[in-house]
């Protein structure tokens, strides 16, 4: 899993860097490529409608208006927070198990073949409450105090496997509006010195170094919201795993105590 996860964050480097090196090049030659020819082209397609734009071109568009210094922070917290978002789901997904079923195998096992079929049956099984299980019947000659101590201390060692990562996802969240505010605020510095500079307070003027320095902003809030529904989901199937640890952990403890029993 830890190779999926570097090949997404691979890919999601190469995409940015290369949409980034698209961004730079447009913004270049717009500025350098100032001709009568230009101009009269820039003011044919200003009266262009706005539907001939793709997604794609107004996003590289806002990303060069927002100031790529301030949009670029705001925009390797989306990915790298995505990539680790990937990541979580497609493990915790992996994770899930069908618990009846693994009873069913285990009960199946002890009475057929005593604790070590059962112990190969959890130990061919991938998850993390076949790991509390192959744990617990490790210890079952210790007793069942033991087994069930065992499971209590593994089921901690699972749970903390399952919300690695968690901690990187919230901090891109915290990370990008602040990032957004940071740039929203220096981009009004700017909007206000500009005004000085000119000694007039011109609409055009303000409402231009305002929309610019509010785009940051947005850009931050809109990589937060994403990464937000992400991480409540991880959350979520987290809480459903462990619940599923909990309820398995005490079937398992009733199925050794009755096989126990019956062994007596």
């Amino acid at each position: 899993m830890k190779k999926v996860f570097k090949l997404l964050v691979l890919i999601g480097v190469i995409t940015f860097s290369l949409n980034f090196s698209a961004l730079a090049q447009d913004s270049t030659g717009t500025k350098t490529e100032e001709t009568p020819a230009a101009t009269t082209t820039e003011a044919t397609t200003e009266t262009a409608p706005a539907e001939d734009k793709s997604f794609h071109q107004v996003l590289k568009e806002k990303f060069i208006e927002g100031d790529p210094v301030w949009m670029t922070p705001v925009l390797l917290c989306l990915v790298l927070g995505l990539a680790i978002a990937i990541e979580r789901v497609i493990t915790l997904n992996l994770a899930t198990t069908n618990t009846n079923k693994l009873l069913k195998n285990v009960e199946g096992a002890l009475d057929n073949g005593g604790i070590e079929a059962a112990r190969e049956a959890t130990a061919a099984t991938k998850g993390p409450v076949a790991s509390i299980f192959t744990q617990g019947m490790l210890r079952y000659t210790e007793g069942i105090d033991m087994v069930e101590k065992s499971v209590v201390s593994y089921g901690s060692v699972e749970m903390g496997k399952l919300e690695r990562g968690l901690v990187w996802i919230s901090l891109f969240i915290a990370l990008a509006p602040m990032l957004g505010f940071l740039g929203t605020v220096v981009g009004m510095i700017g909007a206000f010195d500009a005004i000085e500079a000119a000694g007039d307070i011109s609409p055009s003027l303000v409402a231009g170094g305002i929309k610019v320095a509010l785009l940051t902003t947005v850009a931050g809030l809109i990589v937060a919201i994403i990464l937000q529904v992400f991480y409540n989901y991880c959350v979520s199937k987290i809480d459903a795993i462990v619940n599923q640890m909990e309820d398995a952990s005490i079937s398992l403890i009733d199925i050794l105590v009755k096989h126990k029993v019956k062994k007596g």
